[in-house]
């Protein structure tokens, strides 16, 4: 099974899916003018005014909850043991092709985010938007097809990258640091670890939406807090080895042989490991985050777009940056050419910090991946209601609880394999549906800017109805303030 699965990873991850996400996040980023840099500042101001309270609503998804579910299933594992796997599969530049991949993965959220709003609908009261949605309702019936399949790889994948793979990065740092202080983690007790989880899990699952969104808004700030102020303090003591952390990064990206001893083979194999760990962890290209994204109250869909930008940027230029640089800074020797997990990100914390550094790296991890485990069960549920209705969500949550048990028991090799490969099924669709919708793409964009004027022009918004069922609708093209009237379409969804 190691070796059919091998095989397939080499060919969903081969030249030909390098360069489709490459190419469509280069193609998106000329057609819109590198709009993730433009607008970079204005993502930045928003989300500080989200964070400190001044844009909240009542009712409904806020935008600030939707943001804290993409990354809830965004920022977990794969930024502790993912990171720390790439660089030993692939050398320190593996680390640059994720900084690439998250660049225009920058974009690429922007898009998911954005589309997912305009093309949102809206059943039972229940607001739903994410892929499958811009697909059928963007591209029209005939592409209906692509939309089920994009949703059955998603309620795969909830249950491989979205649980088992949390589970097993869990167990593992648990084991670690359980074994670490002399009291190994017996069988048992990893089976009643993942039942209290299990447990968990389907409590918040089976609430919906809003129980996910107000337990991420909890879980994601403080995890991500104490994680980086750890992660600062490794850097603070080993300052002086930053830059030549840094310059290994670079220079391995092109001659991985020279900075890994001839131990990682060729440069293709550090580009493809950095961009299949870099969609891993920042999902850019997915389209998952739109799931998420796409039930938040905004007046344009652009407004929530910004929020894709600092998604990524938060998950993989910060987080993964910072995960890289503690491992190459630490002075323990990473084991290229071979397998790495979580083991090597604990050991270069507690090399510069002390044993004590564990326990709180353990606390992290705990709740970045239990986080995913929520935001990833939504998608879950999500794709499954697209493919066999609303009364599908009250199953999703048991086989997601029975997946948290599973996880226990099964090879971590295997489990992250059967991630990375869904991971490229699901990306396929998804960037088709980016590239053919880019025209609209580039309207919300411009219409945008014109009535914020943040990069041109002056204006402002045009507002929609903050109900707490409001959907996205086509930005009325008045010239003074009004609020605009959504007409509702036959299928429920608004233009």
């Amino acid at each position: 099974m190691g070796g059919f699965l091998d095989t397939v990873y080499k060919l969903v991850w081969g030249v030909p899916a390098l360069l489709l996400i490459l190419g469509v996040g280069i193609y998106l980023a000329f057609r819109t003018r590198w709009v993730q840099l433009r607008l970079f500042p204005a993502a930045c101001k928003d989300l500080w005014r989200r964070l400190t309270g001044r844009d909240r609503r009542t009712g409904g998804v806020s935008s600030f909850q939707a943001l804290c579910t993409a990354l809830a299933a965004t920022v977990g594992t794969g930024n502790l043991a993912g990171v720390a796997g790439a660089l030993a599969i692939g050398g320190p530049g593996a680390i640059f092709w994720m900084w690439v991949c998250g660049l225009l993965g920058m974009g690429l959220k922007l898009a998911e985010a954005t589309l997912a709003v305009r093309y949102r609908v809206v059943e039972d009261g229940q607001v739903l938007g994410g892929p499958m949605y811009v697909i059928s309702q963007g591209l029209g019936p005939a592409w209906r097809p692509l939309a089920a399949v994009y949703s059955f790889f998603g309620v795969i994948a909830a249950f491989g990258v979205g649980c088992a793979t949390q589970v097993d990065a869990l167990l593992t740092s648990v084991r670690d640091l359980l074994g670490h202080y002399g009291h190994p983690l017996s069988p048992n007790g990893e089976l009643v670890l993942g039942l209290v989880l299990a447990v968990t899990v389907l409590i918040l699952l089976s609430g919906g939406a809003r129980r996910i969104g107000r337990a991420a808004e909890r879980l994601v700030p403080v995890a991500a807090a104490g994680y980086l102020v750890l992660g600062g303090l490794v850097l603070i003591v080993r300052a002086g080895q930053i830059p030549e952390a840094l310059l290994s990064i670079v220079q391995g990206a092109f001659a991985p042989q020279a900075v890994t001893g001839g131990l990682v083979g060729s440069a293709l194999t550090t580009l493809r490991i950095g961009v299949s760990r870099g969609v891993f962890t920042n999902e850019a290209g997915m389209g998952t985050a739109g799931m998420a994204h796409g039930s938040a109250q905004v007046d344009h869909p652009v407004e929530q777009g910004l929020m894709g930008i600092m998604e990524v940027f938060l998950d993989t230029i910060v987080i993964c940056t910072l995960t890289a640089l503690v491992i190459l800074c630490s002075g323990i020797p990473v084991p290229y050419g071979g397998e790495a997990g979580m083991e090597l990100t604990a050991a270069a914390f507690s090399q510069v910090l002390g044993g004590s550094a564990r326990i709180f790296l353990t606390a992290a991890l705990c709740l970045f991946a239990f986080a995913t485990m929520l935001g990833w069960g939504m998608y879950g549920a999500r794709c499954a209601q697209y493919l066999l209705g609303r009364q599908v969500w009250r199953w999703i949550p048991w086989l997601q609880a029975l997946t948290v048990v599973l996880g226990t028991i099964l090879s971590s090799g295997m489990v992250w394999h059967l991630a990375e490969i869904v991971n490229g099924l699901m990306a396929l669709p998804g960037l088709i549906a980016l590239a053919a919708t880019a025209p609209e793409l580039c309207r919300l964009i411009k219409d945008y800017e014109r009535k914020t004027g943040r990069s041109a022009g002056g204006g402002t918004i045009c507002r929609s109805l903050s109900t707490p069922t409001a959907v996205s609708h086509r930005p009325c093209g008045n010239s003074t303030p009004t609020r605009c009237r959504p007409k509702r379409r036959a299928n429920g969804s608004f233009t």
